[in-house]
């Protein structure tokens, strides 16, 4: 299976990133080309010799001299010259370096904005919508003669074997008295495929064999899926849908289905289409936020204001942040004091302010969205948060 059981990033990964301190952490975060023609005219490696001059340029504004700056960036340049790296990319790579772990670099399916960020932590805000607007499913592809589980969220998808807990065709289910026979398509519907010896046998009793086999397979999927609440999307012709609903007692069937026969299709378009289909069960809490944010608007429940969210993120209390796609904030947070000075642009003395306050949020178990700018609650400010309290 070509497709990555494994989280790109797994959330231990980015908590060790967050949690690094040290005098030049540098942030590099760039697109990807998938494309042979892009690929040969090694525009991504162009655009990260352009970041390292970049920071280059910041660390000798940081008084680090020239010879020191060379050798603190060489393991970044050496990237430039691994071949497989830039044969076999995903959407977006992040780098990250700093003096006592190194370089450490990550191939995430994410197209970035390219960026360079130097300060005394890493800049992780691209990373964060890793992390949201998913979860788990369960695709389960149907037909009279093949049938098969997977478990599946955004970035993962493998074979559950459902054939180890159920029969694995019409045939196994019903025994010897089942025989195929071609669909039949009559005014663009299809028909039940099956036939059965004997007299009188008919719809009703292909219905009720159907029906013993779909019961059977759904038994197979509750003990593999034991109490999970994720929804089961099926992948099979559209009177299939209605037939195994009719049978199916897991606690969650989609009511949306892949419409067609599943057999013959490959797992990474299996993952695409399903999770495509399913993607919007998964941004229904983002939607229930943005309609609770607006419900509590006009209370100490809300704010658009950006020192009272950072103030806020930093001790815990942000429910839920919502960030304006390619938005930031630069600035100096005061600990001592709580006090945030807000400047206009990225300045060699002061941070990220979004990244400040989404890193925090995320660490501290609240929710982090990112929204086109026509989204976002309060679109006069590049953040707005729902209080926990």
């Amino acid at each position: 299976m070509n497709i990555s059981e494994k989280h790109p990033l797994p959330k231990k990964e980015f908590e060790t990133l967050a949690e690094t301190r040290n005098l030049y952490c540098v942030s590099i975060f760039l697109p990807m080309d998938k494309k042979g023609k892009e690929q040969n005219m090694h525009l991504a490696q162009a655009r990260l010799r352009q970041s390292i001059n970049e920071v280059q340029k910041t660390l000798v504004e940081h008084q680090m001299q020239m010879n020191e700056i060379e050798e603190y960036l060489e393991p970044v340049e050496q990237l430039l010259d691994k071949v497989e790296l830039w044969r076999n990319p995903s959407d977006g790579l992040a780098i990250f370096l700093d003096s006592e772990d190194g370089m450490r670099y990550f191939m995430v399916p994410i197209s970035f904005e390219t960026k360079t960020y130097v300060a005394g932590h890493f800049y992780l805000l691209p990373l964060l919508p890793l992390y949201h607007n998913d979860g788990l499913y369960y695709l389960l592809d149907l037909s009279q003669d093949y049938v098969k589980l997977y478990e599946g969220s955004r970035y993962s998808f493998k074979d559950r074997y459902l054939q180890d807990f159920a029969p694995k065709q019409l045939e196994d289910a019903v025994g010897s008295d089942y025989e195929q026979k071609n669909l039949q398509f009559r005014s663009g519907q299809a028909t039940y495929g099956a036939s059965f010896h004997g007299q009188g046998a008919g719809k009703d009793d292909e219905k009720d064999e159907l029906l013993r086999y779909f019961r059977m397979l759904d038994e197979g999927v509750k003990k593999i899926t034991s109490d999970s609440k994720a929804p089961l999307v099926l992948s099979c012709i559209d009177r299939l849908y209605a037939l195994y609903a009719e049978a199916n007692t897991y606690n969650n069937l989609y009511d949306k289905h892949l419409s067609g026969d599943p057999e013959y299709k490959k797992d990474d378009k299996r993952h695409q289409e399903s999770w495509m289909l399913v993607e919007e069960y998964f941004q229904r809490p983002q939607f229930n936020k943005i309609n609770k944010f607006k419900e509590l608007f006009h209370t100490q429940k809300t704010s658009y204001e950006i020192d009272a969210i950072v103030n806020a993120a930093l001790n815990g209390k942000i429910d839920t942040l919502f960030i304006e796609e390619g938005g930031d904030v630069f600035g100096i947070y005061d600990k001592k004091d709580n006090e945030v000075s807000i400047d206009e642009k990225h300045e060699i003395n002061n941070v990220s302010l979004a990244n400040l306050a989404a890193v925090q949020t995320f660490e501290q178990g609240g929710e982090v969205y990112f929204l086109p700018p026509e989204q976002m609650p309060v679109k006069e400010s590049p953040m707005n948060a729902v209080f926990r309290f």
